[in-house]
């Protein structure tokens, strides 16, 4: 019997230091219901109880499922407040698509005015062609 009450003291300890630090960690206007200072005292004072309550009560909420699976598919002003990753923003995407279809461009106009000058050369039979390997001077 005094093994299972040692299991069980051993589990209520774990369970107030994992809320403690849950607690502790989260951000102020996300606990809800009391203060902070309020759950830490109550977590203190009442480990298992004070535990279970942050748990229910106290914790932040967990995030919502993105907008396109949450039923009816809108956003919430949280959402929009909600900073996205840049390969998350669509507006993100599409200027990078814009400058390097921008940059492909020109590229290929320069390949394009490249081999122009190129086959122009060729035909016209420019005498400033580099020189030929049996033109090179020995060294």
């Amino acid at each position: 019997m005094v093994r299972l009450y040692a299991i069980l003291a051993i589990g209520q300890l774990i369970l107030a230091v994992v809320a403690l630090i849950s607690c502790l960690s989260a951000e102020n206007d996300e606990i809800r219901a009391l203060p902070r200072f309020a759950w830490v005292l109550i977590i203190l004072f009442f480990p298992l109880v004070g535990s279970i309550a942050w748990f229910v009560a106290g914790r932040p909420v967990p995030a919502t499922p993105a907008a396109g699976n949450r039923p009816g598919g809108g956003t919430t002003g949280r959402d929009r407040q909600r900073p996205l990753a840049p390969d998350d923003d669509p507006e993100f995407l599409r200027s990078l698509d814009s400058e390097r279809s921008k940059q492909d461009r020109e590229l290929l106009e320069r390949w394009e005015q490249d081999l122009r000058r190129r086959e122009d050369k060729l035909r016209g039979g420019d005498s400033s062609d580099p020189p030929r390997e049996e033109d090179k001077p020995e060294a």
